[in-house]
């Protein structure tokens, strides 16, 4: 499927490799380096080439390839009528919090966690409660349930659940999950659930839908995925929201409705296309995106000695521990030493202090440049 090939990205309009000057390596924004699968670079074309781009609507076909598609890799049966689509699973679970609660409630994440949701309750005027995970021995992070407890009974509206998680790569598992949905069910919080990582898991795992343990989760649940991670086709901005309660989706529909910006033409063309006749690229990316995330982990064991990264069961995004290299900073390090640009962990909540972000959903080459920019760089300071 091509996904060696180096293509330079840096005169297209591209956010990740446009931010940083010319001579740094961008490993941060989470979208791969990679061409999108033919199939949906065709079906894009055919469309171009009719020459007019109207207002978009649901084309026939899309929701029925999303239900296979939920059916075959996540085995969660939905309905035509429980879908519904937005531009992004950002403007989703902001929307999410503005419908389904009001100012002043509590909004439950677990930090570290994806900026956006970090950031999203202070930003509609609710109070975010944190229930921090929690690393063992071995670096694996895990829920405390204790505080997870303790929180849900402070009077918590609504809780976010990223699952797979960003940025520490767990699949949570059924007992985990139906241990938060229990206890959410019993405090009579909503559940919301960001699940866009959910068709990239690695070997041994198996990505399950909140939604999808009880008719009675269900019945409190909102999640949101996309194609734009699965099929590296962010830009098209085109996301989907499930909820099987009616009450929610009328919720849903009566807020701020004139103010959400609307999935494109042809992004829903492409997501047709992706979800109908992609599968064989996806499995593909799947091997591809394992094999990167073994290299990452042994470079970093073998050669990089003061960082520790556990092994993550999903996504294309590493989470190192640079806490033993005793830096400051190590983004503005690697950044200003090594020419390699990361997310900064701070940007993921105080248990994000010392760590880094990395993308690894990118030509073998590029993740083997960024590592050894980085090992001399270490080298150098006198750090290995």
């Amino acid at each position: 499927m091509g996904f060696d090939q180096i293509i330079d990205r840096r005169d297209t309009e591209s956010a990740k490799w446009h931010y940083y000057e010319a001579d740094v390596l961008p490993m941060w924004v989470a979208d791969m380096d990679f061409r999108a699968p033919e199939c949906v670079i065709q079906a894009l074309q055919e469309r171009v080439e009719h020459g007019i781009f109207g207002y978009g609507f649901i084309p026939e076909g899309l929701k029925e390839a999303i239900i296979q598609h939920l059916a075959d890799y996540q085995q969660w049966t939905v309905k035509p009528s429980d879908i519904d689509f937005i531009s992004g699973v950002v403007t989703g679970f902001t929307h999410a919090i503005y419908s389904l609660t009001e100012p002043g409630d509590g909004v439950l994440i677990q930090t570290p966690v994806y900026p956006p949701i970090l950031k999203a309750p202070a930003y509609t005027k609710r109070q975010c409660i944190e229930n921090p995970l929690v690393q063992t021995h071995d670096g694996k992070h895990e829920i405390d349930f204790d505080d997870f407890r303790q929180k849900a009974a402070s009077g918590v509206k609504l809780f976010i659940l990223c699952n797979p998680h960003n940025p520490v790569g767990r699949v949570f598992s059924r007992e985990e999950l139906i241990q938060m949905a229990e206890i959410c069910l019993e405090h009579d919080i909503l559940i919301c659930s960001d699940e866009i990582h959910g068709d990239l898991i690695f070997s041994g795992y198996q990505h399950i839908p909140i939604a999808s343990l009880s008719p009675e989760v269900a019945d409190r649940t909102v999640t949101y995925f996309a194609p734009s991670k699965t099929y590296n086709i962010a830009g098209l901005s085109t996301s989907i929201y499930v909820t099987q309660n009616p009450e929610i989706k009328k919720r849903l529909s009566n807020k701020f409705s004139m103010l959400l910006g609307c999935p494109n033409i042809l992004g829903l063309h492409a997501a047709r296309s992706a979800y109908q006749d992609a599968r064989p690229w996806l499995q593909d990316l799947l091997v591809y995106l394992e094999s990167n995330r073994d290299y990452l982990d042994d470079f970093v064991k073998q050669e990089l000695p003061g960082i520790k990264m556990w092994k993550p069961e999903a996504t294309f995004l590493g989470w190192l521990d640079c806490r033993g290299l005793d830096l400051e900073s190590p983004h503005t390090f690697f950044l200003e030493e090594a020419r390699v640009g990361f997310n900064e962990g701070m940007d993921f909540g105080m248990p994000g202090k010392g760590f880094l972000r990395i993308n690894f959903g990118c030509p073998k080459a590029t993740l083997t440049d960024g590592l050894e920019r980085m090992k001399t760089a270490l080298r150098s300071a006198r750090l290995l």
